[in-house]
C-alpha cells in the first residue's frame, strides 16, 4: 500500500480543515487506518484511527470531539475532519495503514506510512 496524504494548510485558530489520504493497492479495504501528528520537537503521537469496515473509530483524548475520521474504501480514501483547531495542533500530520483489526493507537500496529502533510494553526 502506497499513501499519499494532502489537504494540509495554514488555518486559523477555531477554523476547520478536511486532510486526506489517497492509497494505492487492492488490499486498502482490507487495512485499518490511522493519523498520527508530530509537531516541531515533539514525538509523534497517534490522533485518529478507523477499522477496515469503518465500523469502530478511536481518538485521541486531545481531539476527541473536535475530529472525526472517515474513509472510502470503493475510493481508496480516508479523511481527518478537523474542527474547531487549536495552535497547540499544529504539526505535520501522517497517515498509516496496516492490517490490524481494530483501531489501533499504537504506531507498531501501522505498516505502511505517507509522507506527511502541515496543518499550521495560528493564534
Amino acid at each position: 500500500v502506497q499513501l499519499q496524504a494532502s489537504g494540509g494548510g495554514l488555518v486559523q485558530a477555531g477554523g476547520s480543515l478536511r486532510i486526506s489520504c489517497a492509497a494505492s493497492g487492492r488490499t486498502f479495504s482490507n487495512v485499518a487506518m490511522g493519523w498520527f501528528r508530530q509537531a516541531p520537537g515533539k514525538e509523534r503521537e497517534f490522533v485518529a484511527a478507523i477499522t477496515s469496515s469503518g465500523r469502530n473509530t478511536r481518538f485521541a483524548d486531545s481531539v476527541k470531539g473536535r475530529f472525526t475520521i472517515s474513509r472510502d474504501n470503493a475510493g481508496n480514501t480516508v479523511a481527518l475532519q478537523m474542527n474547531s483547531l487549536k495552535p497547540e495542533d499544529t504539526a505535520i500530520y501522517y497517515c498509516a495503514a496496516g492490517g490490524v483489526g481494530f483501531p489501533s493507537s499504537y504506531a507498531g500496529s501501522y505498516d505502511y506510512w505517507g509522507q506527511g502533510t502541515l496543518v499550521t494553526v495560528s493564534s
